[in-house]
């Protein structure tokens, strides 16, 4: 297999494949639905000759606001087949946020999904010169605007020019155009600065992905993913969506990530993407479901654990042992033939990445007899750098380089990357660009690791900050603290939030301000320092918070905060001489504060 660019992917797998089998499998009326590799490529080329005839071509920007669904990548392929470069963004981005991304890039139509985020972007529509169309992926949107249209009736539109022989064969020619070095997409990650940066991620550093994850992995054309992460990510985008068509497998998009395991036990599936928010919540589920049950059946289940964890350990260490593997048999028919039931009975791998995967859910799948194979990489590098493989699989380390990827350690241990995945650079920011990719072409990934004996790779530490959410959001922690810091009861603020569900804060308050607050609502108090447990003031602070972020994503607004009794200060080891917070002292410091907040003992 090999090929250059995503246009050329697309057309040799649609003819290959034909009618043979399910492209995709979608929820239509509450059921599932197949669509046809043939099917497929009709609908994309309608769409795209439909595109052209709103005067998009090549080398525009074409954004998608929109949730998974089968018409986002029929949008993608579209988009992308005519040598156009879209711009995906998560679906809960707020409109002040889509505006700054697809005004940065100056896209010249957006694809919407339904009429919530619809409504988003005709709230800035005219402050974007550049904006000509906005079309709908549901009919039944309420707008008489008229660049507002319904994605049927372009790709009705379109159908009909190929029909009558106008345009037959023009999105051939127009995917042959395409170039390895052309923009394929542009997605907008957070940055240090506050503002996101669009990354410039070109055909070949996606397609040399695709390639190197299906070298590394093994996927092949009998797979079926049932396919949950958001496709405006790089890593479902690659990994999950581009890599399944690529081998011809059957990609099911789950309906949401609430239906995950109603969708496993329909469709089945042999491999999944995942990150591990979804692993540590269905481990938890399983666990808190044993609690419920008669003592002798969790004596079973711990020992078959303990079990399975022994014999999975000795089995990716090349060992073996007749008596344990007895034990396994019986572990596995008591225990762990009924979890795999919850996840379809058929599934043999999940690939995780995003976020840090701790060792203990990592050893509870494997004893369960699912292999996760954990993998690293950034959406700057396509995004895939390194993974564990099928028959070389290290526990707690995200493994080795992909076979087209070469990956070394500076001297202070940061990891860094080069190959044709890494990025061409940063929208418009040239800067920026220098920043992150030196002249020799490696790229700073802003991670520290160690090589272990084995010879994979294992990050130890963050040179840069910014949080990964354990759902594989990216977070800058700076830009949301001085947000935060301009409520006028907030002295100093420390954003939490690494690997972890959720954003909170550790707050030290203006006293001033909150004896004010304390007077003029008549409450009372000896000291100051009782007002930061006093209900009343806690929740006047919290309403000034969510004014303040309503702005903000959903992902980085803080749900929880504590109030300190004291500030932060150089004396106390928590400030640098430069007037920095030194964030580990901090949160190893209000560790306790810390767990309360997220309901930990």
């Amino acid at each position: 297999m090999s090929f250059s660019t995503i246009p050329g992917m697309f057309l040799h797998v649609c003819e290959q494949l034909g009618d043979s089998k399910p492209a995709y499998k979608y929820k239509k009326d509450g059921e599932y639905v197949d669509m046809t590799y043939s099917e497929l490529r009709e609908k994309v080329e309608s769409l795209a000759i439909g595109l052209l005839e709103l005067g998009i071509h090549a080398g525009d920007r074409v954004g998608i606001a929109s949730e998974n669904r089968i018409e986002w990548i029929l949008a993608d392929f579209a988009i992308t087949g005519i040598g156009a470069i879209d711009v995906p963004v998560f679906a809960i981005l707020t409109a002040k946020q889509e505006e700054y991304i697809f005004g940065n890039c100056e896209t010249s139509a957006i694809f919407v999904s339904n009429n919530f985020q619809l409504g988003k972007v005709m709230q800035f529509k005219e402050k974007l010169p550049s904006l000509r169309h906005v079309i709908v992926m549901n009919d039944d949107f309420d707008c008489d605007d008229v660049a507002v249209k319904s994605m049927q009736s372009i790709l009705d539109r379109g159908r009909e020019l190929k029909t009558s022989g106008q345009r037959r064969e023009i999105f051939n020619e127009l995917c042959s155009k395409v170039k390895p070095d052309d923009l394929l997409t542009l997605i907008y990650t957070s940055g240090t600065t506050g503002d996101p940066k669009g990354v410039m991620l070109t055909h070949r550093n996606v397609a040399s992905n695709v390639l190197g994850c299906i070298e590394a992995i093994h996927f092949d054309k009998n797979d079926t993913l049932l396919s949950y992460l958001p496709l405006c990510h790089s890593y479902e985008r690659t990994t999950g969506y581009y890599t399944m068509f690529a081998v011809g497998a059957t990609m099911a998009l789950a309906e949401s990530v609430d239906t995950v395991g109603a969708n496993l036990l329909e469709i089945k599936p042999t491999v999944m993407t995942t990150v591990p928010k979804l692993l540590e919540k269905v481990k938890a589920k399983i666990y808190n479901n044993v609690a419920k049950e008669s003592g002798g059946k969790q004596k079973i289940f711990h020992w078959a654990v303990k079990t399975g964890i022994k014999y999975a350990l000795m089995k990716l260490d090349g060992k073996s042992s007749v008596g344990l593997s007895a034990k396994y048999k019986i572990a596995d028919k008591l225990v762990f033939s009924k979890i795999r039931a919850k996840l379809g009975g058929r599934m043999q791998l999940m690939a995780s990445g995003g976020a840090a995967l701790t060792v203990d859910v990592g050893e509870f799948f494997f004893a369960v007899g699912v292999t996760v194979l954990q993998g690293y990489g950034l959406t700057e590098t396509a995004p895939v750098a390194t993974c564990n493989r099928r028959d070389d699989v290290e526990i707690g380390t995200i493994g080795k380089p992909l076979p087209n990827v070469e990956v070394k350690l500076a001297n202070d241990g940061e990891i860094l990357i080069k190959g044709p995945n890494v990025m061409k650079g940063y929208w418009a920011d040239e800067q920026a660009t220098k920043e992150a990719i030196d002249e020799d072409g490696w790229l700073y990934s802003g991670d520290i690791g160690v090589i272990t004996e084995k010879g994979n790779i294992k990050i130890t530490d963050r040179k840069k900050h910014i949080f990964v959410s354990n759902a594989g959001k990216n977070i800058a922690p700076q830009p949301i603290e001085n947000l935060l810091a301009r409520s006028k009861y907030i002295e100093q603020v420390v954003l939490i939030g690494d690997y972890r569900e959720y954003c909170t804060a550790l707050i030290t308050p203006d006293f001033e301000q909150l004896e004010t607050l304390a007077n003029e609502h008549g409450i009372e108090f000896k000291i100051v320092s009782e007002l930061i447990v006093n209900e009343k003031i806690i929740r006047h602070v919290k309403h000034d918070i969510d004014y303040i972020q309503k702005d903000l994503a959903k992902f980085e607004r803080v749900r929880r905060f504590a109030m300190l009794s004291e500030p932060f200060t150089i004396e106390n080891g928590e400030l640098s001489p430069k007037m920095s917070i030194k964030r580990h002292v901090v949160e190893k410091k209000y560790a306790a504060f810390i767990d309360a907040m997220y309901g930990e003992v």
